[in-house]
């Protein structure tokens, strides 16, 4: 028997067992019912496949990056010798190499603003790649960063973005001349008509802060430089969109097929920040090229939160027109978009995804809008889940309220008397968005019925009557998903559109083949980061096929030179249920009516008439002459082509490229529909404020869905309660927080703050289905649309418990109490009523202060002389490896300073001041490092006492950098620490005592193991 003949006796003989069992088995469709992932036991049992586990070339180098410490600052000269001389050092990569071999990134706006891999030129925010060391191990590369010599010109910071919007502040781009980069006018209708005879006009300023997602990976590339000009190979966790495999071609220098991108299996999540991965793509090609070998880099927590991206921060200006009755019938937006120091590509993707639908889910007929993008010293933004529907609704849904509360109307009816109408679907939003399908009334009516709105309502009633804090908060939202490639061009003027031809759609591609034996293999490009893509394409499949879901094999990793992709292609736009789990089925529905043409002839029947289920194939009322499926999808396909009808091709793999068939590009108006489909979700939650803390108790929060055809229930209800836990986040928590002098203060998960299970109710999931007519399987997206309704749902919640207008996101403690209006009590004990008010801190960076008393055994005298006496000041200086007096009173220091993992060695100056010996003098100093810069001054005071010298301190001090990001939450206690141990060393050298490690714990601890032994 020879190997086909053998191979088939195993199929024909489990086909033969499979149709016993099946022919009393009534079908079951596997679209539309919840199963376990097929994904789950390989990351369950460790055995995932993520970017850092994928195996590298021997000889393989490390990158360790440097990056800017400072938020503006001229970047004056780079020397590197010390660095290269390291043990393990291969090369530096530096601006002096980036001209010969890259291009700037192009940028998404006509502009002369240049953003290359590195800085050039300037810094303009903190964290910004400098250089990069490419070494034997990660741990030399970091190492040999710290003697990377840099010299700075600080500049003076843009930190908001009202003043980067102002005419005075800094600029950011010589070349640009603003920072005001895209100021764009939009009107639709006649709103000017509208807000003249309305009848009421709201007005609401919103403002939306900058925050992110965290995935619990990091960002992962592996580059090589290929010889012989091939090119360069690249391995990374980049999600997409692979329009920006055209932007790291083009910054690289290279045709896009000498970019050959692959992206590994399993993703530790993305929610859209590994779009951020791709210039480090660029930049470790380049470290590669430099080296002369392949690059390995992996970024650590505070590369991510200081420098990955961040959703912009939005100032929102929003104001309707009202009829009476809350009818509204004009919106009026203006908007500054905070986009950090840089217009990142896809920038500005987060103001314009959004802009078909500023109007959401209602009827306004008319909408005029301003849009300007503004540059600020802060980290480039980019796609971070929701982008563009967290600042859109967080600005019109807290407007809805206020419609409500000015109108004394209820505002479940200002959103039933808006909504737009159930049977006006499709239905044409003044800006473009053609809302494809809903019925946005029932799902509130659901919300309220089964959510219990009348027992929310009980409750707050009784909580008011105690004196209780109480709100109840709603939000409706639209939820674009599979977005519109050519909506970007919208920030265009329609006649530079037309100069640069028209741009649309969203390419979806996906490829199913049969193997020799029967196997199917499904490939999709759509590079997910969890949420569950194998198992739903395996489900669309297995019912077009008649098999078993388990059956399917679904390669999700990605290479562009061997796969189906397209620039819309990626992980993005909640576009995975509408656009490629449709592909999916259409390429499965292609392999399918081959088969069934190949096999009609067998039959005597039409194709029409063959039928696939439970894994075997038969003529319609012929069950009785069924074939496995394996057996005929592999055999004339496969072994004997020559069996084929007449036209029909050998093989059976089928590529299909699909794209929505409702997109256009702008039209000269500006209209422009952003997406093929539009989902949603209304939300309502009941909170209760803590009066003594400010603590937002979430009491109960329901959310209503319309995502059009449910695929996979289990995993749509996943996606939402993971998209309600990071609005929860948004609301509540999260924020990133810069200093006056743009250094970041949110580098470590202590200092930005994220909701965990213990701080995330369960929600109530409602689902509504109205299949969207321009998809596939009726499919819409959903893995977004709580990052979207949530933040405002809660913010009118707590706005109704106070009784406030202005609610300024994240919810903190802090601020809320703020909002309470409540003052501190005065302090119990007489001394802390007695102290004086704190000093204000010196302007920028991370402020520290701290006041302290020591007793020294020696005398004031005995102290000064050591003060003024440089080798006698070096020994007690913490950390200090050299002193040199370069003037009365002055010395240069070199200094290693550490706050928990985070050291840096400063190259400082140090000064006294205010002498009066021997009882005060001023203390001060300032230094620069790898890690950032540091600077302070205090007043000491020594007064006499009967066993030696009391010294008492007051100092304040700032740091920026890397140590400020780290260690907000350490560098007050690490600053009383080093200051004390600065005095005791102080007073035991003034007392001729060693000066080491003698009374420490450590020193303790040594002596007791001497005695004992």
């Amino acid at each position: 028997m020879n190997q086909r003949e053998t191979a088939f006796a195993d199929i024909n003989a489990r086909a033969s067992d499979e149709v016993d069992e099946a022919r009393d088995a009534r079908p079951q469709r596997h679209v539309g019912r919840s199963m376990e992932r097929l994904e789950d036991p390989a990351i369950l049992t460790g055995r995932g496949r993520y970017g850092d586990d994928i195996g590298v070339k021997p000889g393989t180098l490390h990158a360790a990056i440097l990056r800017s410490p400072h938020a503006h600052a001229e970047l004056v000269s780079i020397n590197t010798d010390a660095a290269l001389k390291h043990r393990g050092v291969r090369a530096v990569l530096t601006r002096d190499d980036l001209r010969a071999w890259s291009r700037p990134f192009v940028v998404g706006v006509k502009s002369p603003m240049e953003q290359w891999s590195l800085a050039m030129e300037r810094v303009r925010y903190v964290g910004e790649p400098v250089a990069v060391v490419m070494a034997e191990t990660r741990a030399l590369a970091e190492d040999a960063l710290d003697l990377i010599k840099v010299e700075y010109a600080m500049l003076d910071p843009v930190t908001s973005i009202e003043q980067g919007a102002s005419d005075d502040a800094p600029v950011l781009h010589e070349r640009v001349g603003t920072n005001v980069i895209s100021d764009r006018h939009y009107r639709y209708g006649e709103p000017e008509a509208a807000f003249e005879s309305a009848a009421h006009r709201v007005k609401l300023v919103a403002h939306y802060p900058r925050n992110t997602c965290a995935p619990i990976e990091c960002g992962v590339v592996v580059a090589e430089y290929l010889s012989g000009g091939e090119g360069y190979d690249v391995t990374s966790n980049f999600m997409g969109p692979f329009s920006l495999h055209a932007v790291m071609a083009m910054a690289l220098n290279v045709p896009a097929n000498r970019l050959r991108h692959k992206a590994p299996r399993d993703s530790g999540g993305s929610f859209g920040v590994k779009q951020a991965v791709f210039p480090y793509v660029v930049l470790m090609c380049l470290a590669s090229r430099k080296a002369g070998a392949p690059v390995k880099w992996v970024e650590d927590r505070l590369e991510h939160l200081s420098a990955a991206t961040s959703a912009t921060a939005r100032l929102s200006t929003i104001e309707a027109a009202v009829q009476s009755d809350g009818r509204i019938t004009a919106l009026s937006y203006d908007q500054l978009e905070d986009c950090g120091g840089y217009l990142r590509a896809p920038e500005p993707a987060t103001f314009y995804r959004m802009h078909g639908c500023l109007t959401g889910a209602y009827a306004i007929p008319n909408l005029l809008v301003r849009n300007r993008v503004v540059l600020t010293n802060k980290t480039p933004t980019g796609l971070v889940r929701g982008f563009g529907g967290p600042q859109v609704y967080f600005a019109l849904e807290r407007l809805m309220q206020r419609i409500a509360l000015e109108l004394k109307l209820d505002v479940l009816d200002v959103y039933r008397r808006n909504f737009v109408p159930a049977d006006a679907f499709p239905y044409r939003a003044a800006a473009g968005a053609l809302l494809d399908s809903g019925n946005y009334q029932e799902a509130l009516r659901r919300s309220l019925a089964e959510g219990g709105y009348d027992e929310l309502v009980a409750r707050r009633d009784a909580a008011r009557k105690e004196g209780r804090l109480y709100g109840i908060g709603f939000a409706a939202i639209v939820e674009p998903s599979v977005s519109n490639m050519g909506y970007i061009t919208t920030v265009m003027p329609a006649e530079a559109r037309k100069k640069a031809g028209p741009k649309n759609g969203a390419i979806a591609s996906a490829t199913v083949s049969v193997d020799v034996l029967g196997g199917v293999v499904v490939t999709i490009a759509s590079t997910p980061a969890g949420q569950g893509h194998m198992t739903v394409c395996a489900q669309v499949v297995a019912d077009v096929l008649g098999l078993s879901p388990q059956e399917i094999v679904v390669n999700v990793e990605l290479d562009t030179h061997k796969d189906a992709w397209s620039v819309a292609s990626g992980n993005y736009s909640s576009r995975f249920a509408g656009a490629v789990a449709g592909t999916v089925h259409l390429a499965a529905m292609r392999v399918r009516d081959k088969v069934a043409r190949i096999v009609s002839k067998q039959f005597n029947c039409r194709p029409d008439d063959v039928c696939f289920e439970s894994g075997r194939i038969y003529a319609r009322g012929a069950e009785d002459g069924a074939l496995s499926f394996a057996r005929v999808a592999s055999n004339a396909p496969h072994w004997a082509p020559a069996l084929l009808p007449e036209g029909e091709e050998p093989g059976l793999r089928e590529t299909v490229f699909w794209t929505p068939p409702n997109m256009e590009a702008p039209d000269e108006h500006d209209r422009i529909n952003t997406s093929a489909a539009y989902g949603f979700a209304f939300d309502m939650c009941g909170v209760e404020v803590d009066r003594a803390t400010g603590r937002v108790r979430i009491d109960r929060y329901v959310t209503a869905h319309d995502a059009g055809t449910l695929l996979n229930p289990a995993l749509a209800d996943g996606q939402i309660r993971g998209a309600f836990a990071q609005g929860l986040g948004a609301a509540l928590m999260e924020e990133f927080r810069y200093g006056a002098d743009g250094s970041f203060q949110s580098g470590t998960l202590a200092d930005y703050l994220m909701p965990t299970t213990c701080e995330v109710p369960d929600p109530v999931i409602l689902h509504l289905e109205t299949p969207s007519p321009f998809t596939p399987l009726g499919a819409k997206g959903l893995g977004e649309g709580n990052n979207m309704s949530t933040p405002p749902c809660i913010a009118n919640a707590v706005a109704d418990a106070l009784g406030v207008e202005d609610i300024r996101l994240p919810l903190t403690p802090s601020k809320v109490m703020a909002l309470i209006g409540i003052d501190d009590p005065e302090p119990s004990r007489p001394e802390l009523r007695e102290a004086p008010a704190p000093k204000p801190s010196l302007p920028g960076g991370k402020a520290l202060t701290a006041q302290g008393i020591v007793d020294l055994p020696a005398t004031p005298e005995a102290i000064f002389a050591v003060l003024l006496d440089a080798n006698a000041l070096a020994k007690v200086i913490p950390g200090c490896h050299a002193l040199e007096a370069t003037g009365t009173n002055q010395y240069r220091a070199d200094v290693t300073v550490g706050v928990g993992m985070i050291k840096a060695r400063f190259e400082a100056q140090i000064g006294l001041s205010e002498i009066d010996a021997p009882h005060r003098l001023r203390l001060a100093g300032a230094g620069m490092s790898s890690l950032g810069s540091a600077r302070g001054n205090g007043l000491v005071e020594l007064t006499r006492i009967d066993n030696g010298t009391r010294l008492s301190y007051d100092y304040e001090a700032q740091v920026s950098g890397k140590v400020a990001a780290v260690g907000g939450r350490m560098l007050e206690g690490a600053a009383k620490v080093v200051l004390r141990q600065l005095f005791e060393s102080l007073g035991r050298q003034a007392a001729g005592k060693p000066v080491g490690t003698d009374g420490s714990w450590l020193a303790r601890l040594v002596a007791r193991f001497r005695r004992h032994s």
